[in-house]
């Protein structure tokens, strides 16, 4: 039986959806200043793209193959396969998400560790190949033979058997579920530290009073137009991510541990987990330096501003560590320099918070 019109469109539309918002997004990362392409964070979202790109390239075609021929999928090899690409990319963007949220929260809330670390691009791209390698091996399990793939009711896409009664199957689901819930929690955990740290920093500086009017200033450009941004890039970004991973997990414990079977229910989880791609781009990117480029060029300075206050609180906090380690080695009352060094950090608490 031949594919209607509407079957097949929604497969084709979702392929060039993520497929161009990808390529966009990539494209716009590429003429980006240099400075945002030697950051752990701008690294991090170009290995996000190109990973969503891969998994739409790699998947989606063979979805629209078995809608307009219907043996493709019945094939143990090409299951086997579609299995493990659902497998991996949904755990890698899931992981790499989890890693941009980990990078704001040490740059925001951490800076001295930010630093100290040396979380760059470097740094971000050996993460990236460690996320890589070690889910390559981890979703690669079932086709060593620890799980089983098969076709779904719907006959439109393969994944793990739900109903397997092997303990080792069913205890691969379980860890794979576990993964993925662990983190989408971790995300929204990360992002909520950041925007309650940009509120509670917000409260101290309309409580503080300020002398200086540079000092204003730059409160002001960090309280307004870069909490703004971050706060709506972030909580856009923990409903996305909880909205398109969460049912196909939900789906997972359901089917293990739940007799009732659901096959329209596990398509939908599928469908729109299938989605996730297609947002990415488009939040982490396009959102992100379109929305408020008007909002950050009325301001003026508002971006010197923002970039010179976390400098310098890096700046700040790095020289009172190293001075302090130089009291502590050539005075015998060391316990002054400490009491120095506390004093001058909780005056600039703030800019550590």
């Amino acid at each position: 039986r031949r594919p209607t019109v509407n079957q097949i469109a929604l497969p084709i539309l979702m392929f060039a959806g993520g497929a161009a918002g990808n390529l966009i997004a990539i494209l716009v990362l590429s003429v980006s200043r240099q400075d945002r392409k030697s950051s752990a964070f701008y690294t991090l979202v170009r290995g996000l793209a190109v990973t969503d790109l891969l998994g739409t390239c790699l998947a989606s075609p063979l979805t629209i193959a078995n809608y307009l021929d219907r043996q493709v999928l019945r094939s143990d090899r090409v299951c086997g396969f579609q299995s493990f690409l659902l497998l991996f990319f949904g755990l890698t963007g899931l992981s790499i998400i989890c890693s941009m949220s980990a990078e704001r929260y040490l740059s925001i809330c951490r800076p001295y560790s930010h630093q100290r670390w040396a979380v760059d691009r470097r740094f971000a791209q050996r993460l990236l190949l460690l996320i890589c390698g070690s889910h390559v091996l981890f979703c690669g399990l079932p086709g060593l033979g620890l799980a089983g793939s098969v076709l779904q009711p719907s006959g439109t896409w393969c994944f793990i058997d739900w109903d397997t009664d092997d303990p080792a199957a069913a205890a691969y689901l379980v860890l794979y579920g576990a993964a993925s819930l662990l983190l989408i929690l971790g995300t929204i955990f990360l992002n909520l530290a950041v925007c309650g740290a940009l509120l509670l920093m917000r409260r101290r500086v309309v409580r503080r009073p300020v002398t200086r009017i540079s000092v204003r200033d730059r409160w002001t450009a960090l309280t307004s137009a870069a909490e703004t941004q971050m706060m709506t890039v972030l909580l856009v970004t923990s409903a996305v991510v909880l909205t398109c991973s969460a049912p196909l997990v939900v789906r997972v414990f359901a089917n293990l541990f739940t007799q009732l079977s659901d096959p329209q229910a596990d398509l939908t989880a599928i469908r729109i987990a299938s989605v996730n791609p297609i947002l990415d781009p488009w939040i982490y990117i396009l959102l992100r330096r379109s929305l408020f480029r008007r909002l950050l060029d009325s301001d003026g300075d508002v971006t010197v501003c923002v970039c010179v206050c976390v400098r310098e609180s890096v700046k700040v906090s790095t020289t009172l560590q190293e001075t302090n380690q130089t009291l502590i080695k050539l005075s015998p009352s060391a316990t002054r320099g400490q009491k120095i060094q506390g004093h001058m950090n909780h005056d600039l608490s703030p800019l550590h918070h």
